[in-house]
């Protein structure tokens, strides 16, 4: 468990390839937080699948064609936000599998521009009415996303002294 922790602290020295490769490895954890986020969202939608195409239709207003089109654009968007936590459980395993500095460097930048986008979304009238999101939904939102940064950043740090750590050795192996 005290590794665990000294992994995710993106101020803590990294001296050894293990701790380094306990680093890089907290990314994937970042990116499974974002799939078990996503799998949340995933069960919201479908559980409020009713809700969701009613209100699509009611924005569409009184066209059927863009009632029935609006309809099946909810349920698209349900087969998109599978795709993408599929996607994102391949990636944890891949930086689990194999660290490497690309994908905590893509995931912070979604990260941290996902957060941002979400709070200016918030903030902008919509020419739509749309459902008011409680305020400890918001909370929890900042929370898990910090979480994801901090995860993303030992990351990053811990793939980049992996790979000079690995760079040393290989060096090293060549000079004998």
């Amino acid at each position: 468990m005290t590794d665990w922790i000294k992994a995710i602290n993106p101020t803590a020295p990294i001296t050894t390839e293990g701790e380094a490769l306990g680093a890089a490895r907290a990314s994937a954890i970042g990116v499974g937080v974002g799939v078990v986020v996503g799998i949340v969202g995933i069960v919201q939608m479908i559980v409020k699948k009713d809700e969701i195409a009613a209100a699509a239709q009611a924005a569409a207003g009184a066209d059927p064609a863009a009632a029935s089109m609006a309809g099946a654009m909810a349920q698209g968007m349900l087969y998109v936000a599978i795709a993408f936590v599929v996607i994102q459980a391949i990636i944890a395993f891949v930086q689990w599998a194999k660290p490497n500095i690309i994908i905590p460097i893509l995931f912070l930048v979604l990260v941290i521009g996902g957060f941002a986008l979400a709070m200016i979304g918030q903030m902008m009238p919509s020419p739509v009415e749309r459902p008011e999101i409680p305020m400890w939904q918001t909370a929890l939102t900042g929370i898990i996303a910090l979480v994801q940064t901090v995860l993303h950043i030992s990351g990053i740090r811990g793939a980049s002294k992996l790979d000079k750590i690995r760079f040393q050795a290989a060096n090293q192996d060549d000079n004998y």
